[in-house]
């Protein structure tokens, strides 16, 4: 029996073994590794090849929808499940476009992961419990631009992830740096800085900084963990 490959991506270690725990006892899968951090996902997938990726939202330096979207790019053949703690329409909309061939909460009931695992590695695609082909996910992705009231003309650029840099301005933005002290933190001037907010705040359709901070945290591009450090006294700045 050919088993199916697994990598799994997680940053909660108890998580991450409690999962290798229940698909490890499956004949027919295999957990070739394990990693907790974004960037070292897209590494091991182009080292290891996997048949499927376990790959949380929420991930240390590249998001899970960044991981994907990397992945999918060199590697066509490997399908991706997306886990996440915030299930949402959009949320799912997000992870499809971005490459992944299905979408779950952390909740899920182990016997629906297995059964995804098993049919994304044969190159279907599984939302909200029903399998479909190609063809229907054409068909899914189309009726969710309309519901979701996407202007399709925007589509792309809107679901380009930001820049390095401007993932790194908005980290500052969520902790309350001003753009001042995101400045002088990057050693930037507080133009580029105010160039990157804009570009920021026009990629997300979002209004001001709060919105785009909010609009972070809650697609888990950046973790409340995460925000923690204190802005530079103004002394230093």
């Amino acid at each position: 029996m050919k088993k199916i490959r697994v990598l799994l991506i997680d940053d909660h270690p108890l998580f991450r073994q409690g999962l290798r725990r229940i698909l490890e006892i499956e004949p027919d899968i295999e957990i070739i590794a394990e990693v907790a951090d974004g960037q070292e996902a897209v590494e091991t997938a182009r080292a290891l090849r996997p048949d499927v990726m376990i790959v949380d939202v929420n991930l240390p330096s590249l998001n899970g929808l960044q991981v994907t979207r990397q992945v999918k790019e060199d590697l066509r053949e490997t399908a991706i499940i997306v886990l996440t703690a915030y299930h949402d329409e959009e949320q799912l909309f997000r992870s499809i476009r971005a490459g992944a061939s299905a979408y779950y909460p952390k909740d899920v009931i182990p016997d629906d992961l297995m059964k995804a695992i098993r049919e994304v590695s044969q190159g279907h695609y599984v939302i909200n419990d029903k399998v479909f082909g190609e063809p229907q996910m054409a068909s899914w992705l189309l009726s969710q631009f309309e519901k979701l009231a996407i202007d399709t003309d925007f589509a792309d650029e809107m679901f380009i992830p930001l820049s390095p840099r401007e993932m790194e301005i908005l980290q500052y933005i969520t902790r309350g740096f001003s753009n001042k002290e995101v400045a002088y933190s990057l050693g930037i001037s507080r133009q580029t800085v105010k160039n990157h907010m804009t570009s920021i705040l026009r990629k997300l359709a979002v209004n001001d900084r709060t919105q785009a901070a909010v609009y972070a945290l809650r697609h888990g591009w950046i973790r409340l963990q995460d925000t923690k450090t204190e802005p530079p006294r103004e002394s230093e700045a």
